[in-house]
């Protein structure tokens, strides 16, 4: 077999050997149900719970915090419908403008994952701006804050119920400045509940430090080396948050349904690596990353860092997370050129697919400002725990060409 560059990590992590042979015990010989009262049922209920200590010592939590989920998307759901409408009695208005005089205002960034952007939209929220980089506008936060504000003490709305701002960005990687965020929230919404996606920031960033002033913080396994299917959201004590699961009553009434044991289980081992190797690796992977954009920029005519600041020492990458190398290129579009590369063994995204593998509007590159003719070329280069040299080798011999041919043709 040739050489292959998966670039891909920020879509999903392979598996973390350790992770997999941690997890199969609880497909064979420990396969009981935790909920259950006989032995084997405690024995799974035991592993559990030392999964959920685990990861509430990685995550700076309570173990009693750590409500573990189907994935990162369950878990920005539960947090801003669970949030959103918490404490809400009788039915739950459907239309937006009900929602917000009877439950308070939701509002996230303008280019949250949809998992949290389309649940914000769907209870009439609103959206604040980011600047050409990504990172959000924390004026316009100032300002969208003061009005709802104006609005609650007007008796025009119930205040602001939940802030959203993911940690780190999952196309482009801009790291977001959640202590400024929530310095703003509790000024001018203090009874508001503050959100963070960390889904992108677990394997680049302390999370238990940087996400220590948000009541929920959403990750997710597969992005650190853990299986699909498994996501955790740390509710902080205290916090109002209605369940979007009935039935068994597992996770504190939080989230019911059987666990995932053998996915919990190994996601805690996943977790526990990543963070164990996270300096070592994100020394090691902003390294490939620069190799990897300095290399495209010098070799591509027309292909522009997205979002850079631009110095007088380069490119400034320090506000971005390691793992994530986004560029736009002129004159190509990102279907075909992700065609080619499949074809040169180069897998990659251009971060803005859906359930269909389809490609559609980046909201987020909208968001930034990013003239159309460029998003039409947009690529996203991700790296993680197993990218190696020779697979930024490979991509930087394999993109070029790919670029002259499509130019060359038309498309």
């Amino acid at each position: 077999m040739g050489v292959s560059a998966y670039l891909d990590h920020a879509a999903t992590t392979p598996m973390r050997r350790e992770a997999v042979e941690a997890m199969l015990p609880f497909l064979d010989e420990r396969f009981a149900n935790p909920s259950g009262a006989h032995r084997m049922a405690r024995d799974a209920r035991r592993a559990v719970d030392d999964a959920r200590d685990r990861f509430a010592a990685l995550l700076g939590a309570r173990p009693g915090e750590v409500v573990f989920t189907s994935g990162g998307t369950e878990s920005d759901n539960l947090a801003v419908f669970g949030a959103g409408r918490a404490g809400a009695d009788g039915p739950v208005p459907s239309a937006p403008a009900d929602l917000t005089a009877r439950l308070g205002t939701v509002v996230c960034s303008a280019v949250e994952h949809h998992a949290v952007l389309d649940p914000v939209l769907a209870l009439g929220g609103r959206t604040v701006a980011v600047d050409r980089t990504g990172r959000l506008d924390l004026d316009d936060l100032d300002e969208v804050l003061w009005a709802e504000a104006a609005r609650a003490a007007a008796g025009e709305s119930a205040g602001v119920r939940l802030v959203s701002v993911m940690a780190a960005n999952n196309e482009v990687g801009t790291l977001q400045p959640l202590g400024d965020v929530a310095e703003i929230v509790r000024r001018h919404a203090p009874g508001a509940v503050l959100h963070t996606d960390a889904v992108q920031a677990f394997c680049w960033a302390d999370v238990a430090e940087l996400c220590s002033v948000a009541d929920l913080v959403s990750i997710s396994a597969h992005k650190f080396g853990g299986p699909k299917g498994v996501g955790v959201l740390v509710v902080r004590d205290g916090v109002a948050l209605s369940p979007r699961q009935l039935g068994g009553g597992q996770e504190r009434g939080r989230r019911s349904g059987t666990q995932n044991v053998a996915g919990i289980v190994a996601a805690a081992v996943a977790a526990g690596l990543t963070v164990e190797a996270r300096p070592a690796e994100v020394e090691r992977v902003a390294k490939l990353r620069d190799r990897l954009l300095d290399g495209l920029v010098a070799s591509v005519p027309g292909l522009v860092e997205t979002g850079a600041v631009v110095g007088p020492g380069g490119p400034d990458r320090t506000g971005r997370v390691p793992g994530v190398a986004h560029v736009c290129i002129e004159g190509v579009e990102s279907e075909a050129l992700l065609f080619l590369l499949e074809r040169a063994e180069v897998f990659a995204s251009a971060a803005s697919s859906c359930s269909s593998g389809a490609l559609e509007a980046s909201h987020v590159l909208a968001a930034m400002g990013v003239p159309s003719e460029l998003r039409a070329g947009s690529l996203r280069l991700s790296l993680g725990w197993s990218t190696t040299d020779a697979e930024v080798d490979h991509a930087l011999a394999a993109l070029p060409p790919a670029v002259e041919r499509l130019r060359a043709v038309g498309l």
